[in-house]
């Protein structure tokens, strides 16, 4: 659609406003296309181009929402400090060991207490990574964060924070299909969309306290995952009398 700024005129034309290409020839372009160009060649959607850390389009990573199956690990990330503090949690498909971002927690200005709570109603059985930094990283009562939080209930373990390598292993697995953000999640998505490098090739280090996690998952989180034990269950024959006996 065009657009006026100033003395510049912008056209956006994509494939669909070029007569002579015909449904099949788009579809074996768009087959034939990197998965992070699709939406900037076949839509004309200007992009964040080279400065995009995951130039991979939000539409080929989102999924609607579903029951995740009770036999797949889960874990989460988390990324704390006093302006966000940031949690991210995960679930992988044995079959293939996809990720798949299901949930999140986003919210700051708040004490370790209350974020230790969110964390665990999303279910205290799972087992969690925590930015490494952490273990020294001290808050306005001088305590350690990560003893912090362990101390609040949470099992935790630093998270491995190799950036590059873990920059790598996530893009891999965005440009593989193995990595999917539930629809959802607006923060997560909100920024993937803003991770970019400076003109120095730097990250930017605003509004990534998800990214962080994210990557905090793809490079430990399966070390951690675990499924729920089922709960116990007592029948008659277990006592030889009534299952509700003591129960």
């Amino acid at each position: 659609m065009p657009a006026i700024t100033g003395s510049r005129y912008l056209v956006r034309a994509g494939w669909d406003d070029v007569p002579h290409l015909d449904e099949k020839t788009k579809a074996e372009l768009l087959e034939a296309t990197p998965p992070h160009l699709r939406e900037a060649r076949s839509k004309g959607i200007p992009s964040l181009g080279a400065g995009a850390i995951y130039p991979v389009a939000l539409s080929d990573v989102e999924v609607k929402p579903f029951a995740i199956p009770e036999y797949w690990p889960r874990a989460y990330a988390l990324d704390v400090g006093w302006n966000r503090t940031a949690a991210l949690w995960g679930a992988w498909d044995p079959s293939d060991w996809s990720l798949y971002l299901y949930a999140e927690h986003y919210r700051g200005q708040e004490v370790p207490a209350i974020h230790a709570e969110a964390i665990k109603a999303r279910g205290n059985w799972i087992r969690g990574v925590i930015d490494p930094a952490s273990r020294g990283r001290q808050q306005a009562d001088g305590e350690q964060l990560l003893a912090t939080y362990k101390g609040l209930g949470l099992s935790l373990k630093p998270a491995d924070n190799s950036v590059e390598s873990g920059l790598y292993d996530t893009w891999q697995l965005l440009t593989t299909g193995r990595l999917k953000i539930f629809s959802v999640l607006q923060n997560l998505k909100t920024e993937y969309a803003m991770y970019r490098r400076d003109e120095h090739g730097k990250i930017v280090k605003k509004h990534d306290h998800l990214m962080d996690c994210m990557r905090y998952l793809v490079k430990s989180g399966r070390d951690v995952a675990s499924v729920q034990k089922p709960k116990a269950t007592f029948g008659p024959s277990a006592f030889g009398g009534d299952s509700t006996a003591g129960y």
